[in-house]
């Protein structure tokens, strides 16, 4: 069975922004969906992040998808890191990452040090980052260099902020059809 997981940013939780929206519509096209709650999401640790993606996900094989917004992608990209090297998955997009340079420097542990790329990408060639136009966390040159880090498609959104619910993303149909597209290779 095609799994996806999708892993929410820093304060964030399951029910918020776009994830609802984007588990009806994975699990409408017959994938099993889980959007965990990440540890302690007002302070969080890159470890116990980590901790709990491996844990929730079990093992992973190429019908195992991601999906992260914002501090939820670089936690993916670390997990990936950990993997053993013959393990694949099916591939991940990334909504809002970054790879470093934030201002919020509660944040720094998650990218420094930053996670071995050439190990990351081992494990899929599938990656999709999604940026906005107008984000003022993730601005797109920040979010390029993730992007370019991980050797990614880029889809630039106009005016979506942070692809948060209180900027009026409630749906998300480029993250959906990046999934599809992956998953049907």
């Amino acid at each position: 069975m095609k799994r996806v997981f999708i892993v929410h940013g820093w304060t964030g939780f399951p029910e918020n922004h776009w994830f609802p929206w984007l588990k009806k519509q994975l699990q409408d096209a017959g994938f099993h969906v889980q959007v965990p709650a990440m540890p302690d999401t007002e302070h969080p640790k890159r470890d116990a992040w980590v901790g709990k993606l491996r844990e929730i996900v079990g093992a992973p094989d190429q019908d195992t998808y991601f999906v992260g917004h914002s501090l939820g992608c670089i936690t993916i990209a670390h997990y990936l890191e950990q993997l053993p090297p013959n393990a694949k998955v099916g591939g991940c997009v990334f909504v809002a990452g970054f790879g470093g340079g934030l201002k919020y420097h509660e944040l720094t542990p998650f990218y420094a040090p930053l996670p071995d790329f050439v190990k990351v990408k081992r494990h899929t060639r599938n990656f999709v980052t999604i940026f906005s136009t107008n984000d003022d966390v993730v601005p797109l040159e920040i979010g390029k260099k993730f992007q370019q880090q991980l050797g990614a498609q880029l889809i630039v959104e106009e005016n979506k902020g942070h692809f948060c619910k209180d900027e009026g993303v409630t749906e998300l149909p480029s993250v959906r059809d990046a999934v599809l597209e992956m998953a049907s290779r």
